[in-house]
């Protein structure tokens, strides 16, 4: 007995070091990063008590760290599509798109840059402090975009400020409407165009292609700016001035700049782990459908939307048609279980990021804390 408890002993023992091993290791190879990450946690904990400099810092973080993970939505396809051109051509093509989609919204909404999606009710007054997980939490967001989750954004950066748990709860709803009318869409139109897709889209694609490509990204963009500027904005007054304006462009366009230099940086492989996105013909496809699906929930409702979730819908629902329309043999049996895989792999991260993000809202949200613990008056 007592033999067996030492062999029990040293086994856990050396779990314990495997355990500590990997967590050195991984230290090790990310330093850099962590050592980005604890710059960025004391300029946190040095701004928050003061607005002028928290919203602004807040705002720095949340612009790098929504785009930086919502990057394989919009400019994701179009990234992995055109890797072999020069990375500061693609930068001006939608850091141009950008620009002019945030000044049409600051002329036309009176200095708001959301198209309206911060009017919506609960979130439509700026934040009169700032606390330091606010400031934190595009961080978290950082960190998660660094071990490739696709969170949605406006989970994590609204719900910290929304005042009425109505808001939360119609944001969530139109964003699970939005992810299963994607994933139903994309699974009838790629099982009915899958034949198609096959004879025709071989052998070096034509300019025609190109040409679409760019049309539709620089659309899907577009449409996605108008869906998700609320998320970048929530820390800044909701009327800006012209310096103010130009500040907020100016700092996203420079960061996108870096973000295509990075090619997307690692978030970029969910993307291109998916069949065929790399060729330009079948980014084309996603990019349209994808464009339609936003614009439609645009002109729905002024209510900010989860885009990510939409997107990992459809991605599903193309990766599963794709494996469905295979031949009847052993490979099409391995091919849906690797989609369906890829399906429970995507939604259990954004659901993992949803919980994230009511965790941080019940922390930092008083009214959201009191809304869904009865705590309020």
């Amino acid at each position: 007995m007592a033999e067996e408890s030492n062999q029990g002993r040293q086994i856990q023992a050396g779990g314990l070091s495997k355990i500590l091993f990997q967590v050195f290791d991984l230290a090790r190879k990310e330093r850099t990063f962590l050592f980005i990450i604890a710059v960025l946690t004391l300029v946190c904990a040095i701004a928050f008590p003061n607005l002028k400099y928290a919203m602004w810092v807040g705002f720095g973080l949340s612009a790098y760290s929504a785009i930086a993970n919502d990057s394989i939505q919009t400019i994701g396809t179009f990234i992995a599509s055109n890797s072999h051109r020069k990375w500061w051509i693609l930068w001006i093509f939608m850091g141009g798109i950008f620009l002019a989609t945030v000044s049409y919204s600051f002329v036309n909404y009176d200095g708001d840059v959301s198209y309206g999606r911060l009017a919506t009710k609960g979130l439509e007054t700026a934040p009169i402090s700032i606390s330091f997980l606010q400031l934190f939490a595009p961080i978290v967001l950082l960190i998660l975009t660094r071990m490739r989750m696709p969170v949605s954004t406006t989970f994590l950066l609204l719900n910290i400020f929304a005042t009425q748990i109505s808001t939360v709860s119609s944001i969530i709803m139109k964003s699970l409407s939005g992810y299963f009318i994607a994933f139903g869409l994309a699974l009838v139109v790629w099982f009915a165009v899958r034949k198609w897709v096959d004879k025709y889209f071989t052998g070096k694609p034509g300019n025609i292609w190109i040409v679409l490509q760019w049309l539709t990204s620089g659309a899907l963009w577009c449409f996605w700016l108008q869906q998700d500027a609320a998320n970048i904005a929530v820390f800044l007054p909701r009327q800006l001035s012209q310096t103010q304006f130009l500040a907020f462009a100016g700092f996203i366009f420079a960061g996108l700049g870096l973000l295509f230099y990075l090619k997307g940086d690692r978030i970029q492989g969910i993307v291109n782990e998916k069949s065929g996105v790399t060729d330009i013909r079948a980014a084309t496809l996603v990019d349209f459908i994808y464009a339609i699906i936003l614009f439609v929930f645009k002109i729905q409702s002024n209510i900010p939307m989860s885009t990510t979730w939409v997107f990992i819908g459809l991605l599903g629902g193309r990766e599963l048609a794709i494996a469905m329309t295979k031949k009847l043999d052993k490979r099409r049996k391995l091919g849906l279980k690797k989609s369906w895989r890829m399906v429970r792999s995507d939604a259990t991260r954004a659901l993992i990021g949803l919980l994230v993000s009511l965790i941080l809202a019940l922390l930092i949200n008083e009214n959201f804390r009191n809304a869904i613990l009865g705590t309020g008056q």
